[in-house]
């Protein structure tokens, strides 16, 4: 059977373009369309709607109200099925000619946080935001009744999904490079001079540098642990991490802008384990983290809690006290190496592979 891939924006990298590559390698015949094509040469041959053709393109926020309309009015084809990779309003895709009446799936990454779940993205916290929500959510829910069958990237987001949407779905985590980490890095001779200026020990937090990421938890883990802290990314909440580093744990808080992968590697395999405290929807630092054998704390709420296994492979943590956070270094650092590795192998390319096939398979018949 022929069949037509979506998904919203693409742009150079992301978690979600991760799940859009791999599903483009499942089904390497089907075409693929997305609202615009931003990825810089990583997605050729990709089919964009009429906002790529607007001074609209990469203008997400001001593009949004538009977008349902967009996913309407897609060009004829005659794909057997649609397969949306949503996290805005991708499942809202509808193509003409035979393709219109064709048996719609989604894999749901959450349905749109700025729109039901503002309190976990700023982006819906403004009044214009909070108006649009208020006109789209009826409309949104509408189009989720049309797939014949959702996946969801978690246990956390099928339960958004049911509570929003009102849609049962399937569970199938999303792909990590978990080989990627799992083999020892190759770091060029600038970046082992980088990680010859860190501490031989640490505690490590990785992500952009932005106030929902919660990396100040990374500090006050350090604090309490007494141990130092590493922060590997970039983003504009440096400064503040900055200043929070120097008056909460002076001299033991070191940064690294923008680390590359082999680095990233690096870090992973020295840090006694990786802190990861914000509320995500599933959470691939952790995975990467465990895959090169380390240990992770993360917080109880979100998907990173159903990756990481308490007194297994690092430790979860429900409330971010001194106490919590010291007991949470002690168990997440008493964790074996190999069963770290073991986990992440379950959340590989190939097992997305093979979970995918089978969920479209029985979906289709």
């Amino acid at each position: 059977m022929t069949g037509v891939l979506v998904h919203e924006w693409l742009a150079p990298r992301g978690g979600s373009e991760n799940v859009f590559e791999e599903l483009g390698r499942i089904f390497p015949d089907a075409e693929r369309f997305c609202l615009w094509n931003a990825s810089e040469g990583r997605f050729t041959d990709v089919g964009e709607t009429w906002l790529a053709r607007t001074p609209l393109r990469g203008r997400k926020a001001a593009a949004l109200p538009l977008m349902p309309l967009a996913w309407r009015q897609l060009p004829e084809t005659d794909a057997e099925w649609v397969l949306c990779s949503s996290h805005l309003f991708a499942h809202h895709a509808r193509f003409r000619g035979p393709a219109h009446s064709a048996p719609k799936l989604v894999y749901a990454h959450t349905p749109a946080r700025y729109v039901w779940v503002p309190e976990l993205d700023g982006r819906g916290g403004g009044a214009g935001a909070r108006a649009v929500s208020r006109a789209l959510k009826p409309l949104d829910r509408k189009r989720a009744q049309e797939p014949v069958a959702i996946a969801a990237n978690s246990r956390f987001v099928a339960q958004r999904i049911a509570d929003t949407w009102e849609r049962d779905s399937v569970v199938i985590y999303p792909p990590v490079a978990v080989d990627r980490f799992q083999r020892p890095p190759e770091l060029s001779a600038s970046d082992a001079s980088r990680l010859d200026t860190l501490p031989g020990q640490f505690l490590l937090g990785v992500s952009r540098f932005v106030p929902y990421k919660q990396l100040e938890r990374v500090i006050d883990a350090g604090v309490a642990a007494g141990l130092p802290v590493v922060l590997a990314g970039s983003g504009p909440d440096e400064a503040r991490l900055r200043s929070i580093g120097e008056t909460r744990h002076p001299g033991s808080v070191f940064f690294v802008d923008h680390p590359s992968t082999d680095l990233l590697n690096a870090l992973y395999r020295r840090a006694l384990s990786v802190v990861f405290a914000p509320i995500e929807d599933f959470g691939i630092i952790p995975v990467e983290s465990m895959a090169a054998g380390t240990p992770v704390i993360a917080n109880a709420v979100g998907g990173a809690a159903e990756s990481v296994i308490d007194g297994e492979t690092g430790a979860i943590i429900a409330s971010w006290t001194p106490e919590e956070l010291l007991a949470g270094v002690e168990r997440a650092t008493a964790s074996r190496p190999e069963r770290c590795v073991e986990r992440a192998t379950e959340f590989g390319a190939d097992v997305f592979h093979e979970r995918i096939r089978s969920w479209m398979q029985e979906s289709l018949s």
